[in-house]
């Protein structure tokens, strides 16, 4: 049975109903987050993100930051702060499992640390295959493709 959307549930979350783990999304615009050392978190990010098509769509100083993004679409944006950032989850998708690889290869050439080989999650679901790395901030950084092995 699909999960059903109700007016009191907010509009800026991926729903996945556990029965046929279709997606329905209201993806977000951007997310902002400040970072201890600029320049270090824009090249990680860059790097590790490359295989899904990630690139610079706007900068400005370090302390307005970077706009990545693979579509010029929703993006992720990062800029300096004095402040010690709170640690995030951060997960994007892939449309294949190949990117997923490509992303842990990248993001560990890159200076990530390990947080999980890419491999299947059959705790999430059946065709959950994901890998975790560490950035440069500690935030958990994953990327996860929900379709079938091709």
């Amino acid at each position: 049975m699909a999960a059903e959307i109700d007016d009191k549930m907010p509009t800026n979350f991926l729903i996945r109903t556990p029965a046929d783990h279709t997606l329905k999304e209201f993806m977000f615009d951007h997310v902002k987050f400040g970072v201890s050392d600029y320049a270090a978190s824009k090249a990680f990010f860059l790097k590790a993100l490359e295989p899904l098509g990630v690139a610079v769509v706007q900068e400005g100083p370090p302390g307005y930051g970077v706009e990545l993004s693979p579509n010029g679409e929703a993006s992720l944006c990062l800029y300096q702060t004095e402040e010690k950032p709170a640690h995030l989850h951060l997960a994007f998708r892939a449309e294949n499992r190949q990117q997923v690889e490509a992303f842990y290869r990248a993001a560990m050439e890159a200076g990530g640390k390990d947080n999980g080989a890419p491999d299947l999650c059959l705790e999430y679901h059946t065709n959950y295959y994901a890998a975790f790395v560490i950035g440069p901030d500690g935030h958990n950084i994953e990327v996860v493709c929900h379709e079938p092995e091709a």
